[in-house]
């Protein structure tokens, strides 16, 4: 999912450019920075960091910009919101590309793709889960635990495959039999890994989950 620099045009690179600078503006601006007040709460965003910084450096790949790895989107909206767990995702391209694993030019376009597109998928399938289904733990952890995070990865791939089509790089033929099954692989693996933490911070430590309610979910006051 990273993409290297001089694979697309130039006029690709500018345009992620615009739209990076005015969504991360955007995000910002909506960001609950109040919440990072709480030295509890920066830990654990400091850490997801880390953390993902950790998963991103394992990836495989055979060609320039056909790359897989764990993306995390899905849990780190969990923990935020959309704002916080979009700036913490483009922190954490910003340490992979320090290490040599993305290209600087394409920073935008990555970071709209695996952040962008990562955690505006995440968030509306939790609106969703909140908007369509009961409010029950078990749903709140497969709903947006599970299948929201896998599906965030999913859509990850299917944008990058676009993209790397409509750009002419790749032939689309190759790109969905070659390239996008395996997303579904990968969506299955982010799917336990994200649906795990979820059911443990909800168990253990719901005040680390953005929209977990202790008296409606466990009963608590």
């Amino acid at each position: 999912m990273n993409l290297p620099d001089g694979l697309l045009d130039g006029h690709w690179i500018v345009l992620s450019w615009v739209l990076f600078v005015g969504l991360a503006l955007f995000a910002a601006w909506r960001a609950p920075w109040r919440v990072l007040a709480d030295s509890t709460r920066l830990h654990a965003f400091l850490a997801t960091i880390v953390a993902l910084l950790l998963l991103w450096h394992l990836q495989a790949g055979v060609k320039p910009g056909l790359s897989l790895h764990l993306l995390g989107a899905g849990v780190f909206t969990l923990c935020f919101g959309w704002a916080l767990a979009f700036i913490g995702l483009c922190l954490v391209l910003l340490g992979v590309g320090l290490n040599g694993f993305a290209g600087w030019q394409t920073f935008a376009l990555n970071a709209l793709l695996m952040a962008g597109v990562g955690v505006a998928v995440s968030e509306v399938l939790h609106r969703l889960v909140d908007r369509l289904l009961p409010r029950h733990i078990f749903i709140y952890v497969f709903g947006k635990g599970f299948f929201a995070s896998a599906l965030a990865v999913i859509a990850v791939g299917t944008a990058a495959c676009a993209l790397l089509a409509l750009a002419g790089v790749y032939d689309g033929d190759y790109l969905t039999s070659e390239y996008l099954p395996y997303f579904l692989l990968l969506g299955f693996s982010e799917a336990w890994l994200s649906g795990m933490v979820a059911t443990l911070f909800a168990v253990y430590r719901p005040e680390l989950l953005a929209d977990f309610d202790d008296a409606q979910f466990l009963g608590k006051k």
